[in-house]
């Protein structure tokens, strides 16, 4: 069986749109039920996820990038780690040098006091954040390698979707 060029083109297109998730259901891909209020955030460092919770019902998860040393817990300022345990959303910001960004609670006391027992600046402002302003073209490309400083990153339209559905005093858990 002989298959012409523009044959072999289109199978190659859609086997690429296949892997790429464009033709199969993804659920990072769905829209968030805006009807269920979120209470509670739990971040999955291993696996790479942002999980939104109502009621203890998952509502949605998210593929994320982490700190550009992502194992273990943010202990100091410029470890590059992203932090681990109990936190809550403490302030969003519309204009920051990101798209958007939810601020956690980063430093808690128990941070500061461990910093400080080893004589270090525990570090703060630990986001969960778009892309840099002037990257948005990246997109899901940011998926490929943890890139942040101890951030948690999305891409601006996943991050327009949690602006607008999380609000200040959300719980944040961060599990290894």
């Amino acid at each position: 069986m002989k298959l012409d060029m523009n044959k072999i083109l289109l199978i190659i297109s859609i086997a690429g749109l296949v892997l790429s998730g464009k033709l199969l259901s993804d659920p990072f891909l769905k829209p968030l039920d805006k009807s269920l209020p979120v209470d509670c955030i739990i971040i999955k460092k291993s696996k790479r996820t942002l999980e939104l919770y109502s009621t203890g019902n998952l509502l949605k998860s998210y593929k994320i990038s982490l700190g550009k040393n992502p194992i273990g817990a943010k202990r100091f300022l410029g470890d590059n780690k992203t932090p681990e345990g109990n936190y809550f959303i403490k302030g969003k910001y519309q204009k920051s040098r990101f798209h958007k960004s939810l601020w956690i609670s980063y430093p808690e006391q128990k941070d500061i006091e461990y910093a400080a027992k080893n004589s270090r600046d525990p570090g703060g402002e630990i986001l969960i954040h778009g892309l840099t302003n002037g990257f948005s073209l990246l997109g899901r490309a940011h998926l490929l390698s943890d890139w942040t400083r101890g951030c948690i990153a999305v891409t601006n339209k996943e991050i327009d979707e949690l602006y607008d559905a999380i609000k200040q005093g959300t719980a944040v858990e961060i599990r290894p």
